[in-house]
């Protein structure tokens, strides 16, 4: 139980580590929670500060959703404490400890979290993610259209009910960090992807 507890813990820490402020602290660029969207995810840097920032930060985002929940599978802990430690990366990722609790909107670390518990999942999610992003050209519509699909996903692949549960909460965080994009997409005043 000790151990489980602590790798939960050191799951939502390293999900406070935000790659966007470091990759762009690195490279001499603006902090994007302070330019842009605001937001401290790939989307809002590649539209700052280009492809190769952006790339950095993604897979940043996707790493600290791949490692805890691969530890947790190494050490055979079971699909609980799997989901645990998959929505305490996540949830660090949104309320980062070292940033003043003001993280990303989660859809990278995500996606990092479905690779790891099934690559099958996570292709799902990117697969969906890429059809609806090139017939829309909206990241954001692209993200919750994949993120909508992945509990029914889950379930189609039989997958262990800590899993479903996870991903429906995840789920319900990212709309909730993406309530002003929805209303942005209902206004047709969202941004495409390509823009800045």
């Amino acid at each position: 139980m000790f151990y489980a507890l602590a790798l939960v813990l050191v799951s939502y820490l390293l999900g406070s580590v935000s790659a966007a402020v470091l990759v762009c602290k690195l490279l001499g660029k603006n902090d994007p929670r302070e330019s842009g969207s605001g937001n401290p995810g790939a989307t809002n840097v590649l539209r700052l500060h280009g492809k190769g920032p952006a790339i950095a930060t993604l897979l940043g985002d996707i790493g600290k959703g791949v490692v805890p929940v691969l530890v947790a599978r190494w050490l055979d802990l079971g699909p609980l404490v799997i989901g645990a430690c998959a929505c305490a990366a996540f949830l660090g990722h949104l309320f980062p400890i070292f940033f003043g609790f003001r993280g990303g909107k989660g859809v990278a670390t995500f996606v990092g979290v479905l690779l790891a518990i099934s690559p099958v999942l996570g292709l799902c999610f990117v697969g969906l993610w890429l059809l609806v992003a090139a017939i829309t050209r909206y990241s954001s519509l692209a993200a919750l259209t994949a993120t909508a699909a992945m509990p029914l996903v889950g379930l189609s692949l039989d997958a262990p009910w800590p899993y479903v549960a996870a991903m429906a909460v995840m789920g319900s965080a990212i709309f909730y960090r993406h309530q002003a994009n929805i209303s942005r997409l209902l206004a047709g005043t969202e941004g495409r992807i390509g823009k800045r």
